[in-house]
C-alpha cells in the first residue's frame, strides 16, 4: 500500500479511539452530576497546607497573617500577587517567594537584617547628634533599602538648609552575625553654596541697595565665613519675600506683589543668584478715616484719639493693624470683650487715596482654651507668649492673633511663624497652636578700613540677639585705630518686668590719642544704666545714669597749651540724663522718607567731682524728590554749662570738625590756642546740612555705590574758663603776641560732593569739600575718607 494511504488510515483509527473514550467518560456524568475532568482539576487547586520557610525572627503565624488566602481556599494567582505585596510592605523581608508545593503552598522569605548601630562618617559641619535626631533608622530597628534612602534624603536636606547643596551621602552596611548589620552613612559635605548675588526686578521706588537692607539673606563677600545669612536657604528666601511685601505696604504701596523669589545655581555649583520680582503698584496716601459703631454705648468720636492713620499721610498697612489693636483694647475696656473690629478700605485710584472705615460690632463669643508653642528648640516659651496681648481664658479675637504673629516675625528670631486654630473641648472654645522655625541669631563681624583722620581703622564685634533663648541683646565690640582704642559691652532686656520697657547697661573704655590736635591723651572708663519705653506711636523716651572716670594724661609740658596743662588729671563724673526721640523714617538704615527728631539733657553732679548741665538736639528730614533722588536735611546743636561754681572741664566741651562740617579737619573748628595750635573745645555748637543723594550713572545699582552733593554750615564757640585763663597768661607773658585765645562764633560753611558705598565692611564715604567761609586759625581738609556716619 502506498505510504500516503497508510498515513490516512492510521489517522482515522486514532480519531475513532478518542471518540470512544470520550463517550465512555461521558456516561459517568449521571453518577456525579459533573464531568470527571472538571472535578479532578478543582480538587488539585484547593490549598491543603501553607508552610513558611526562611524565617528566623518572624513567627510563621505572623507571615500567614499577611496572606490574602488561607487553607481550604482555591489557589488564586491574583491573591498570591496581593500577598507578595503585603509581605514586602511590612518592611520585614528583603525577598519573598510563594510557590505551589503539591497540594500546599510554600512561602519562602528572606528577612531584612536588624540594625546594631547607626554611625556617620565625614561630618564636620553638622554634629552626629543632630543627624541622629533627623534619621528614622535607629538601633534595633529593621533595615530596608528604601528607609535608608529616605534617611539619605533627610541628611541631604539638613545640609541644604546650611547651604551645602554639593553634599552627598552613601549608606554602607557592615555585616554582623545573626542577621545583624551596622549602618554607616558616609558623607561628603562639599563646600557651602553661598549667595553670590541678590537682584531685584520691577523696583522703582527703592533701589537694590535699600532692598538688600530689608531682606535677611545677604550676599557673599569679604569675611562671609563669619556670617550664616549668606548661605542659600529656601525658607529664608520665603521669609524675605514677606519682609519685602511688608516693607512696601508700610511705605504706601498698597497693591504691591512680590511675584517671585527665584534662586538659580551657577554652572559650577559654587553659588546662587537670587532674583526677587516685584510689582510695586502706585503710591497711595490715606483718604478719609472714619469710625462706625454698631454698639450703642461706644461713641466713635470718643475713639478718634486712638487713630494712627491720618488723612493725607502716606499709606501704611502696619498703622492700620496698630490702630485696630488700640481700638480693640479700648472698646474691650468699655465692657465689650468680644468686640469685632474690621477695617474697610475705600480705594480711589484717581486720587491715589485709600479711605479707611473702622467698623465696630459684637463678635462671636469664643474663648481661648489653650495656647500651645512648638518648634522653639532654643527660644523660651515666655519670649513667644509675651508677644500676645491674649492669654488662656481671654476672648478670642482673630485680629489680635494676627498682630501677635507679625510681632513674632518682627523679632528676627524665626524663619517662619504659623498660628493655627482648632476646636477646643467645647463649641465656644478654641486652641491656638503656635509653630515656629528658629534661625541663627548670633553674629561675629569684622570691619577694617582707612580714615584720613585716624589712619587705619578696624573693629570686631560679637552680637547675640536672643541670648540663651531669653530674647535679650548682648554685644561685645572692640574698635581702634592708630589714635583710638575702645571696648564696649552692651546688654538690653527688651521686656523688662514683662512690660514694654527696654532696660540695659553699658560698660565702656576708650583711650584717645589727641596729641596731634590738642597735645594730650585721654581715657574714659565706666558704665551706664538705661531704661526706655514708648510714650506713643513713634515716640520713645530713654533715661540713663552714667558713672565714669575721665583722665587727661601724657601731655607735653613744653608745647601743650596752658589750658591743657591745667586740665591734666582725672575726675569722677556721675550724671543722669533723659532723651526723647520721634522717628517716622521708612528705613532706619537707609531712609528715603520721614523725620527723625531727638532732644536730650544730661545733668552731672549726682555725686562725683563734676557738675554741669548739657543740652543736645538733632533733627533730620528725608524727602524723595523723585524715585531716584532723595533730599536730606539735618540740623544739630548743643550747649553745656557748669553749675555750683564749677567751670566745664576740657574733656566735656564740644570738639567738632569734618564729621560735622565737611571741609574741616578733626577738631578743626572752634576755640584754639594761637601759640600752640591746640584745639580747646567750645561750650556751644551748631551745624546744618542740606544734601541730595542719587545713583551714579553707568554704575550697576547692585554695587551699592551712590553719589551726593551737599552744603554744610556751623560753628563751635564759647571757650571754657581754662581757655580764658590762657588768654590772661598770654597777655601777661608776652604782649607782643596779642591775644592767644582765638574764639569766634562766626559761621563756617562748605560745599562739596560725596561717593557713598555700602561695602561688605560697612558704609564707607569719600567727601570732597571746599570751605567757603572760615577763620584763619581753623584747620581745613579737602578730602575726607572713612567709615560713614549715617544721617
Amino acid at each position: 500500500m502506498p505510504p500516503t494511504k497508510l498515513i490516512v488510515l492510521q489517522s482515522l483509527r486514532l480519531l475513532l479511539a478518542c471518540a470512544a473514550v470520550t463517550g465512555a467518560l461521558g456516561g459517568l456524568q449521571g453518577v456525579t452530576g459533573q464531568p470527571l475532568l472538571t472535578t479532578t482539576a478543582q480538587a488539585q487547586s484547593v490549598i491543603r497546607d501553607i508552610r513558611v520557610s526562611g524565617n528566623r525572627r518572624v513567627e510563621p503565624e505572623t507571615v500567614r497573617s499577611y496572606l490574602q488566602f488561607s487553607v481550604g481556599d482555591a489557589y488564586d494567582a491574583g491573591k498570591v500577587d496581593r500577598s507578595l505585596k503585603a509581605l514586602f510592605q511590612t518592611g520585614l523581608f528583603s525577598d519573598v517567594r510563594i510557590d505551589r508545593d503539591g497540594a500546599g503552598v510554600l512561602v519562602t522569605v528572606v528577612e531584612n537584617p536588624v540594625i546594631g548601630q547607626v554611625a556617620f562618617e565625614g561630618n564636620s559641619e553638622v554634629d552626629a547628634a543632630a543627624l541622629t535626631a533627623e534619621v528614622q533608622l535607629k538601633p534595633r530597628s529593621v533595615y530596608t533599602r528604601a528607609r535608608a534612602l529616605a534617611d539619605v534624603q533627610r541628611i541631604l536636606d539638613v545640609y541644604r538648609r546650611q547651604g551645602r547643596f554639593a553634599a552627598s551621602v552613601e549608606p554602607k552596611l557592615i555585616q554582623l552575625d545573626q542577621n545583624r548589620v551596622n549602618l554607616v552613612f558616609e558623607i561628603n559635605e562639599g563646600g557651602a553654596t553661598k549667595v553670590q548675588k541678590i537682584t531685584f526686578v520691577g523696583n522703582r521706588a527703592f533701589n537694590d541697595s535699600q532692598l538688600r537692607d530689608i531682606v535677611s539673606t545677604t550676599q557673599s563677600g569679604l569675611f562671609d565665613f563669619l556670617k550664616g545669612t549668606n548661605v542659600y536657604d529656601p525658607d529664608r528666601v520665603n521669609l524675605d519675600k514677606e519682609l519685602l511685601r511688608q516693607y512696601y505696604l508700610k511705605n504706601g504701596y498698597a497693591d504691591v506683589r512680590v511675584v517671585a523669589g527665584n534662586a538659580e545655581l551657577d554652572r559650577g555649583g559654587s553659588g546662587f543668584f537670587i532674583t526677587y520680582t516685584i510689582d510695586e503698584g502706585e503710591l497711595y496716601t490715606f483718604g478719609d478715616v472714619r469710625i462706625e459703631s454698631a454698639l450703642s454705648s461706644v461713641k466713635p468720636e470718643q475713639l478718634r484719639g486712638e487713630l494712627l492713620t491720618i488723612t493725607g499721610k502716606v499709606y501704611n498697612a502696619s498703622l492700620i493693624d496698630k490702630t485696630i489693636e488700640k481700638l480693640t483694647l479700648q472698646v474691650s475696656e468699655q465692657g465689650y470683650p468680644f468686640v469685632r473690629l474690621r477695617p474697610r478700605a475705600d480705594r480711589n485710584e484717581a486720587s491715589r487715596t485709600i479711605g479707611i472705615v473702622y467698623t465696630i460690632d459684637e463678635g462671636q463669643r469664643v474663648y481661648i482654651e489653650r495656647i500651645n508653642v512648638a518648634g522653639n528648640l532654643r527660644t523660651k516659651d515666655y519670649v513667644i507668649r509675651r508677644e500676645f496681648r491674649l492669654v488662656e481664658g481671654d476672648a478670642f479675637n482673630p485680629l489680635m492673633v494676627e498682630t501677635a504673629k507679625k510681632r513674632l516675625q518682627g523679632l528676627g528670631f524665626f524663619k517662619t511663624v504659623e498660628i493655627k486654630r482648632r476646636s477646643g473641648s467645647a463649641p465656644d472654645r478654641v486652641i491656638l497652636d503656635v509653630e515656629v522655625l528658629e534661625q541663627p541669631t548670633g553674629e561675629l563681624s569684622f570691619g577694617a578700613g582707612y580714615s584720613t583722620s585716624e589712619g587705619v581703622i578696624g573693629d570686631v564685634s560679637i552680637t547675640e540677639r536672643n541670648l540663651l533663648g531669653n530674647g535679650q541683646f548682648l554685644r561685645l565690640k572692640l574698635g581702634g585705630s592708630f589714635e583710638r582704642f575702645q571696648v564696649d559691652l552692651s546688654f538690653t532686656e527688651p521686656r523688662f518686668l514683662d512690660r514694654n520697657i527696654a532696660a540695659g547697661f553699658d560698660l565702656f573704655h576708650k583711650d584717645v590719642n589727641a596729641l596731634s590736635t590738642s597735645s594730650y591723651n585721654s581715657r574714659r572708663s565706666g558704665g551706664s544704666l538705661r531704661l526706655g519705653f514708648p510714650l506713643a506711636e513713634n515716640i520713645w523716651i530713654t533715661n540713663n545714669y552714667t558713672l565714669s572716670y575721665d583722665d587727661i594724661y601724657e601731655i607735653d609740658a613744653n608745647t601743650a597749651s596752658f589750658a591743657v596743662r591745667e586740665a591734666q588729671g582725672g575726675a569722677l563724673t556721675s550724671s543722669i540724663g533723659t532723651a526723647l526721640t520721634f522717628d517716622t523714617r521708612n528705613n532706619p538704615r537707609n531712609p528715603t522718607r520721614g523725620v527723625y527728631l531727638q532732644g536730650g539733657v544730661d545733668f552731672a553732679g549726682a555725686g562725683g567731682d563734676v557738675q554741669y548741665t548739657r543740652l543736645q538736639a538733632e533733627g533730620r528730614a528725608y524727602y524723595p524728590i523723585t524715585e531716584q533722588f532723595t533730599f536730606v536735611g539735618r540740623a544739630i546743636g548743643g550747649h553745656i554749662e557748669g553749675w555750683g561754681g564749677q567751670d566745664v572741664r576740657l574733656l566735656d566741651l564740644f570738639y567738632k570738625g569734618g564729621e560735622t562740617i565737611r571741609g574741616f579737619n578733626r577738631s578743626g573748628v572752634g576755640p584754639r590756642d594761637a601759640v600752640t595750635g591746640d584745639a580747646l573745645g567750645g561750650k556751644t555748637f551748631w551745624a546744618a546740612t542740606a544734601e541730595v543723594r542719587f545713583p551714579l550713572p553707568l554704575i550697576p545699582d547692585e554695587l551699592g555705590i551712590s553719589g551726593a552733593v551737599f552744603a554744610d554750615a556751623g560753628s563751635v564757640f564759647g571757650a571754657g574758663g581754662g581757655a580764658q585763663r590762657v588768654n590772661n597768661q598770654c597777655e601777661t607773658r608776652n604782649r607782643l603776641l596779642g591775644v592767644c585765645l582765638q574764639d569766634t562764633s562766626s559761621i563756617r560753611s562748605s560745599i562739596g560732593a560725596s561717593i557713598l558705598w555700602n561695602s561688605p565692611l560697612g558704609p564707607l564715604r569719600l567727601d570732597y569739600a571746599y570751605a567757603l567761609t572760615k577763620e584763619d586759625f581753623d584747620k581745613t581738609q579737602v578730602i575726607r575718607f572713612g567709615a560713614s556716619t549715617r544721617f
